[in-house]
């Protein structure tokens, strides 16, 4: 039960709150082209009884493929990407009227992170044009018309200081550099190497933030646009791409499913603001606040287990090329727990056509779990009339299956989900003796696929006997699948006043488990 936290028995409390950001790393992306799919949410901001409520998760760009970089033009309008026909526009949502425009159409190329420009009815845009040249351009916001406002500078992600003063993320060589942009003098200064793509005016103040990735430390930063002096502000718990300031000062960021909150001036560390149980909504990126603080946008990528339904509908559809379409290029493919049986995607793709050609088949989920880019599928699979369950365990990224791991049930063991049952029972009685019992000898534990976190009982006994002492450690089954030798549970573990769910897998050999694995 949670054994991941043997790595972190030196400072449970600290670490327990650092579970709630293991949800997700983010993938580094300085180029334009790596696009997932991904949706833009608009929610309600509320206050009550002093505290932050987010309200009424609307799909506002509702477009299949790239929608993101969502940003407000005023209180009632927000400006994001969003492709269409093979190419990305500048997409206007009236938050009133609930309709959506296009506000640019560009044939010759394709628009990304637009941004009103201060003082004026115009907005600026990167434009990433089919010749591979990318600039950044202004757009008068009544007739679309653009011109070029930095000619020699790459520019990834920008932020308007002033009207005529800017500053940008670079592209240069594999990095992004920060620099201060004056179109007055057609100056142009850089002030950092290796930054992130998250830039914002910090409230009440003439600074702006920015993400520092040297020595491979992320840090918050300040900067003076025109001194160019720096400041550190907060080192990011994990390496969290975007941010965004509140009015009050307060930084808040997305993590998987969550949206996490931090006060430089009043708080010791970050904590959760916000919790998404809704499906649709998996990992958070981008975040943006209208300046009323009425309303608060994100982007979410299109949740696995789409992805996975997708593969399972173009399977009973006998659909190949469908089919295949879910799965990435290099897709590994193997038996629980790491026996690999092929990789590459044309070798699945011929795998399956003759699998095809010789059964007819049909697949069903029975039961399904989601933890962060792992989908867990209990399936019921019909070949030629014939049952058979199954747990495919698959692995997401960037809108496509990474990996795909089986569990066969060979036969039916009695006791198996006795014994689990028996160890969740001892571990919210916090009985260390009666847990220890549950596990053989030689228990070995593993972060989901194969990296081993501790094996025999005398770490095990050491690692809980301390953190039983959590007054409010409780656990949860939310889900349970059971197969041959194998259970597997969805958990909902609650302990120093956090909460956060993660997936167990555990092996049952005579009785006592014998090893875990832990999907986080």
């Amino acid at each position: 039960m949670l054994f991941v936290l043997e790595k972190y028995n030196t400072q449970i409390h600290y670490q327990m709150k650092k579970l709630l950001f293991l949800l997700v790393f983010l993938t580094i992306n300085t180029s334009l082209s790596a696009q997932a799919n991904t949706n833009v949410y608009l929610l309600d901001v509320t206050n009550k009884d002093g505290k932050i409520q987010l309200e009424n998760l609307k799909n506002i760009s509702n477009n299949k493929g790239y929608n993101n970089q969502p940003s407000f033009y005023n209180n009632n309008t927000i400006i994001y990407a969003a492709t269409r026909n093979g190419q990305t526009d500048i997409a206007w949502y009236n938050i009133p009227d609930a309709t959506t425009t296009y506000f640019t159409n560009t044939t010759s190329g394709s628009e990304y992170s637009p941004l009103k420009i201060p003082g004026k009815e115009a907005i600026s845009a990167i434009r990433l044009d089919t010749t591979g040249l990318q600039r950044l351009y202004a757009y008068n916001a009544k007739t679309a018309t653009s011109k070029v406002l930095l000619k020699d500078q790459k520019v990834g992600y920008h932020v308007w200081y002033n009207e005529h003063m800017l500053v940008s993320s670079v592209l240069v060589d594999d990095r992004m550099d920060l620099v201060v942009s004056n179109l007055k003098d057609n100056t142009n200064t850089t002030l950092q190497k290796n930054v992130g793509r998250s830039l914002h005016n910090i409230p009440n103040s003439d600074l702006v933030s920015f993400i520092s990735k040297e020595k491979g430390t992320w840090v918050i930063k300040s900067v003076h646009p025109v001194t160019g002096a720096t400041a550190a502000i907060r080192s990011l718990p994990l390496k969290i791409e975007d941010i965004y300031w509140l009015a009050d000062g307060t930084i808040i960021m997305g993590a998987g499913k969550l949206i996490a909150k931090f006060n430089p001036k009043t708080d010791k560390d970050f904590s959760v603001l916000h919790r998404f149980e809704e499906d649709e909504i998996n990992q958070i990126s981008r975040i943006a606040v209208s300046e009323d603080g009425k309303h608060l946008a994100i982007v979410s990528e299109e949740s696995p287990a789409v992805i996975v339904q997708k593969q399972v509908d173009t399977f009973n559809k006998v659909d190949l090329e469908g089919f295949a379409s879910c799965y990435a290029k290099d897709v590994v493919v193997r038996n629980f727990p790491g026996d690999t049986l092929y990789t590459g995607n044309e070798t699945l793709k011929a795998n399956y056509k003759q699998y095809l050609a010789n059964n007819k088949s049909q697949v069903k989920m029975v039961k399904r779990m989601v933890m962060g880019n792992k989908v867990i599928d209990e399936e019921l699979a019909t070949d030629n009339g014939k049952n058979k369950r199954q747990v495919a365990i698959y692995e997401v990224e960037n809108g496509k299956i990474t990996s795909m791991t089986f569990l066969f049930e060979k036969e039916s063991i009695p006791g198996v989900e006795a014994v689990v049952q028996e160890q969740l029972e001892a571990y919210n009685a916090k009985d260390i003796d009666a847990f220890a019992k549950t596990f053989t000898e030689d228990i070995k534990a593993f972060d989901y696929p194969n990296t081993q976190t501790f094996e025999g009982q005398e770490k095990l006994r050491a690692m809980f006997t301390g953190f039983f002492t959590t007054p409010d450690l409780h656990s949860e089954i939310k889900k349970r699948m059971v197969i041959g030798n194998i259970v597997i549970d969805e958990e909902f573990v609650t302990a120093n006043g956090d909460s956060f769910g993660a997936v167990a897998i555990y092996e049952v050999i005579n009785g006592k488990i014998a090893s875990m694995y832990f999907i986080q």
